[in-house]
């Protein structure tokens, strides 16, 4: 994986998640908060997964310690989760920045919250943090569902459709 590749990752996962925050900005507050019975309970609580799952990276990337796991309830509205997020990806941008091809196939090893350890390249471990986005990008278009809402269109191929066009 290149670079070049890694860094339109980046922009699809930022183009989706952008797209997801918007929607949900449309919810009422009890929709957004509502127990749907999901691996992280809420669409809120989804999303403040996603965006601590990725603050998680970005540290190990730059060889800083975990930060502390955000909570649903540290980052209590839409508002606030969505800055941190934003914030998170102007990091991930600068971080990004000063990559090259040849240091995305260097490795890292980080420990996991239980204990074991394991070792990546930069680029495997960028490609499973879009792709965990993009598992849970999914769930909460499923409770946008069930809520009876629309949810928007966040798939790869629609990114590169209307990136196209630009």
């Amino acid at each position: 994986m290149t670079l070049q590749e890694v860094k339109l990752l980046h922009a699809f996962n930022s183009w989706a998640n952008n797209r997801i925050f918007d929607a949900v900005a449309k919810l009422t507050a009890e929709q957004y908060v509502r127990d749907m019975k999901a691996s992280h309970g809420s669409i809120h609580g989804t999303l403040t997964h996603m965006v601590a799952a990725e603050q998680i990276w970005l540290s190990r990337w730059l060889g800083k310690p975990e930060p502390i796991r955000l909570n649903p309830v540290d980052v209590s509205t839409l508002q606030v989760l969505r800055s941190t997020w934003e914030t998170s990806g102007y990091e991930m941008a600068k971080f990004l920045g000063t990559m090259t091809d040849k240091k995305l196939l260097e490795t890292f090893t980080v420990k996991s919250p239980k204990g074991n350890t394991y070792t990546h390249t930069h680029w495997q471990a960028f490609q499973h943090m879009v792709d965990h986005s993009t598992y849970h990008r999914g769930q909460v278009i499923t409770m946008m569902r069930q809520l009876g809402v629309v949810p928007p269109t966040t798939g790869l191929i629609t990114f590169y459709r209307e990136t196209a066009k630009r």
